[in-house]
């Protein structure tokens, strides 16, 4: 890549609000940046950086304004995550799924999310096998300052991944073992007894569920 590209990629990847929520179909905003530079991807598939972000994007690679794209979603309010911490039953999904270490707990143990740190990627979300996390709007204003510090913490845990485990870091493994210590009795408990927890926690989500 020359280093008149590089310059582009680092220019537009400065732009991005770094979320690393990867709505725009990529695995976070770094390859969504260098997409837009050297393949010519569209401008347009960012909804957390919304109509500003687009518009920046425009004026940095010469090309038209366009609305957002709304199969990357829509653009909205800042949003963190909340986890009903009565119901956790640590099972770590979250964390190794949070891009931006956000999320701190053990397993067996609560988790919890730190508001400052979390980007409202809502990644953390769907792994979640007895749904106690819900993502709630914010009166937040997503900063630049915001934007430096997600993309510092997400590059850390990318080299921490690399690191300890010599994985490629945007793999499922390398989610996996980015907790690996934490899931050390998780692991060496056998499938049934793993099993009956995860099937006990969820038969007090959906009876929690059933009250509502």
């Amino acid at each position: 890549m020359s280093s008149a590209l590089e310059q582009l990629v680092q220019a537009i990847n400065d732009v991005l609000p770094q979320t690393q929520c990867t709505r725009c179909g990529y695995d976070a905003c770094l390859p969504y940046a260098q997409a837009i530079a050297v393949d010519g991807e569209a401008i347009n598939r960012c909804p957390p950086g919304g109509a500003e972000g687009i518009a920046q994007l425009a004026a940095l690679t010469q090309r038209p304004v366009q609305p957002l794209n709304p199969e990357c979603g829509s653009a909205g309010p800042v949003l963190r995550a909340v986890i009903d911490e009565e119901h956790c039953i640590g099972c770590t999904l979250c964390i190794q799924a949070c891009p931006v270490d956000a999320i701190i707990g053990a397993n067996k143990l609560m988790h919890t999310v730190v508001p400052d740190y979390c980007t409202g990627c809502e990644l953390c979300v769907a792994p979640c096998p007895v749904d106690c996390i819900q993502m709630v709007p914010t009166q937040r204003q997503w900063s630049t300052a915001d934007a430096t510090q997600a993309r510092q913490r997400y590059e850390r845990r990318q080299h921490r991944l690399a690191q300890r485990h010599s994985e490629q870091p945007d793999t499922p493994a390398a989610r996996l073992l980015a907790t690996k210590p934490e899931l050390s009795d998780l692991a060496e408990s056998g499938p049934e007894q793993r099993q009956a927890h995860i099937q006990a926690a969820l038969q007090k989500a959906r009876a929690r569920r059933q009250k509502k």
